[in-house]
Parts: structure tokens; sequence; C-alpha cells
């Protein structure tokens, strides 16, 4: 047998002097099993000897430490040069590629969700898709590094997905023209007067304070604000402080999430500050299957507290908190270090969150009602001065059933607040006092 190099002996000493020394930290740690250590290293040298092509202790190291981490969890990787780049572009919001977070599930490709307007949105690609080819390269077989590097490629430049999607008989082709994508991750608008929109793409650096600015941006322009719709669907997370801070900006107080890991640093809980921007204005939270992580963390944490009611279809369902440990050189481990759990103590893993009310998308047609004969078809009807004059609009329940479903849940609570005080105002001192509950 070929000797083993100078630095892989170096390296392995290091690995059974320290990896003991850590362990001792945690209560009835065992010791690095020496057998399994000869058996690597019997295989290590192998490669080395035997292997088609030869390849250098550097790179099989590298691929080791790869395998290790991708062996644990779907989220556990190696981090080279390349994706320490790849993982500050993500959390700054501008990056090259096709737009979609993707992740792996039984050796393919999971598409977890497309980025907004992105190469990969516009072609039609879906959260929950498999992609089990690469242009002509079959996904099995690689690691999730690799499948990312091919389908990086200059602006302009074509890749052809196979999918698989539940909903289609057999895979299919779905061509893609790479672009630069830059993740805004704010959008706002007024769905109709009173009632305000704010979609959030991703959980970015700067997202807490864009999301503080719209709010206090739509108080300032639309005076009567009765209702918000805070879209998380397809977020794919991001970073965890942005998302507390959104939380935090509806919450008065409370627990926003915590943390649960094996070393100390990784149980943590994060709080709200006091202050609700929106001070109890209702708040209506859209999720699907494509909201993860760091989205999920905001619609668990409004809908333990009571501050907001979640429609639409349950979400992913990634509750594992990842923390970034620096190797040296540019390189680093993304390690899976803790697991996140809502106020109310429910773990966000594998099971994500459940709406209040499930509402799943669907495409509304019209009805074709015919003519109808109404008072104002009969000659000689009264006219009303007061009647508003009709304007076009665009059918949101065609649109978006889902937001549509929102919105009236938004203007229905709205009604019912406004029955409630007229009545509670109108209430003689006497019924007031009758209706009241005994001090505490």
């Amino acid at each position: 047998m070929k000797p083993l190099s100078k630095s892989l002996l170096i390296t392995l000493a290091m690995l059974a002097g320290t990896i003991p020394a850590f362990a001792d930290e945690t209560p009835n740690a065992a010791r690095m099993p020496l057998e399994e250590l000869r058996h690597f290293t019997q295989a290590f040298d192998q490669i080395r000897q035997a292997y088609v092509e030869e390849i250098d202790d550097k790179a099989l190291l590298e691929m080791a430490i790869s395998g290790l981490l991708s062996s644990l969890d779907p989220h556990s990787v190696y981090l080279n040069e390349n994706d320490f780049e790849d993982l500050q572009e993500h959390t700054t919001g501008e990056f090259g590629g096709l737009g979609i977070e993707v992740g792996m599930e039984g050796g393919f490709i999971k598409v977890i969700t497309p980025i907004d307007d992105s190469p990969a949105q516009r072609a039609g690609i879906l959260a929950g898709d498999l992609i089990i080819k690469l242009d002509d390269q079959l996904v099995q077989g690689m690691t999730l590094s690799e499948a990312i590097e091919i389908m990086r490629g200059p602006r302009g430049s074509k890749l052809t997905l196979t999918i698989v999607r539940p909903s289609k008989d057999g895979p299919f082709k779905v061509e893609v023209i790479r672009d630069i994508i830059q993740v805004h991750s704010i959008r706002t608008r007024i769905l109709e007067p009173g009632f305000a929109y704010i979609r959030i793409a991703q959980f970015q650096e700067d997202t807490g304070t864009e999301f503080t600015e719209a709010l206090e941006k739509l108080l300032r322009e639309e005076k009567e604000l009765k209702g918000l719709v805070l879209d998380l669907r397809n977020n794919p997370g991001g970073l965890l402080n942005a998302s507390i801070e959104v939380a935090d900006a509806l919450l008065e107080e409370g627990l926003v999430v915590y943390t649960e890991g094996r070393i100390p640093s990784a149980n943590t809980q994060f709080y709200a500050s006091p202050g609700d921007l929106l001070n109890g204005l209702p708040v209506i939270v859209l999720i699907n299957e494509g909201s993860a992580s760091a989205a999920e963390i905001v619609a668990g944490a409004l809908q333990d507290q009571h501050r907001a009611l979640i429609l639409g279809t349950s979400s992913f369902g990634k509750g594992s908190v990842q923390t970034v440990i620096p190797l040296g050189d540019n390189r680093g481990i993304k390690l899976t270090t803790a697991r996140y759990f809502t106020p109310a103590k429910r773990s966000i893993q594998a099971e994500g969150i459940r709406p209040d009310i499930i509402v799943q998308p669907a495409e509304v047609r019209l009805l074709e009602t015919g003519e109808q004969v109404k008072e104002a078809n009969l000659a000689g009807h009264l006219t009303n001065e007061e009647a508003p004059a009709e304007g076009s609009k665009t059918d949101l329940s065609q649109a978006d059933n889902q937001l549509y479903e929102a919105l009236n849940l938004l203007k229905g609570i709205g009604i019912f607040s406004t029955i409630a005080a007229d009545r509670q105002a109108v209430a003689t001192p006497d019924q007031k006092a009758l209706g009241s509950d005994p001090p505490h």
C-alpha cells in the first residue's frame, strides 16, 4: 500500500486530537471511533491510488468534508470560496442564475420556490417541482453545490431543465434563460381604499427596515387604513434577524421565536419590543408550500400571538437553524445547530405552519348569468342621483383567488368591528354596566 501523504497524516492527527476535546463538553459523548477512522484512511488511500483520474489530497479532503455534511441533512453544506460569495449575494439581494431556491430530495433537486420576477418564475417553474436533468446531465449523484454550479452561467445563456411535477404525467422540459437576479424584498400597493398589501419576497439585510418604512408610508398616505394583507407566499426565508424585525413591527410585545440545540449558544429567545406600528389593525398573512424558514417564523409568531390570521396552504416546514462556521481561506461550513420553535412551543421542522383558513390556489372562472332585468331596466324608473359612477377594475377573484379571499376576510373583520363599536356607542350606561366584565 502506498503510504499516506504527510499533510493527510497531520490533518488526521488534528482531527483525532481536537474532536474528543470538543465532544467532552457534551455529557456522555463517545470518543473518536479509531476502527472507522482506519477505514476512512484506507478508503482515502485507495481513491488516491486507484481512481481512474488523479485527484490531489486537498480536493479529496474537501470532497470528504462535503460528503460528511451533506449526509447530515439537506441544509448542512461545505462552503468553498464560490459558495461563500454566493451566501453574501443572497443576503444583499443580487446574484446571477435562474432565480430559484432549491434543496435536495431523493437524490434530485427540489424547487423550494421560484424568486419573484425571475427567469424561473417566468418560465413557469413551481414550488415542489423536481429537477431530474440539467441539459443532458442527470442530477442524481450530484451534490447540491455541483448542481447549483451548473445552473449558474452568463446572462442570456440557456439551460434546459427536465422536471417531474405531481400534476403532470411524466417528465417534461422547460428552457430557462439565465439572468442577473435582483431580489426586491418589499413591494406594496393599495388593494382598495383602506386595505393595503405588502409582499415580502425574501428576508435580506435591510428587509426589517424596509418593512417598517413601508408601514409608516402606508399610514401616512392611507389615512383611513382598515387592514393589511402580508404576502409571504413563495418566500424561501433568509436572515433570522430580518424575520424577527418584521414580526416585531406588528407585535406589541411577547416572544417571537426561540431555538434549541445541543450547545448553550444554540439556545436563544427573541422577544418583540413594545409598540405595534399598526396599533392593532387587522392583518391577514398569506402562506403556501413555498413559504419557508424565516417566512414561517413570522407567520408562526403572528399566529401564536393572535395578531394575525393565516390564510392559504401549509408552509414548507424548514424549522432548523444553520450556523456559518469559518474554516479559514474564505471557506467554511453551514451546519444545522438548532431547531426553531414558535411562541406556543410548536416545532416548524417537517410540519410547517398550518393556516387558520385553508384556501387552495384555484383558477376562478365567472359563470354566465345571462340577461337579468333590474329596476334600472324598467321604463320610467326613478333615478338615484347619489349613486356612484361605475369604474372598471381588474377582477382580483380571477387573478389571485387567495388574495381575493384575504381581502374579503379583512372587509368582514372591518364590518363586524364597526357594528360592535356602534352598538357599544349607543348602549346606555346601565347596559354598559350590566354587560361589562368584573374588575380583575
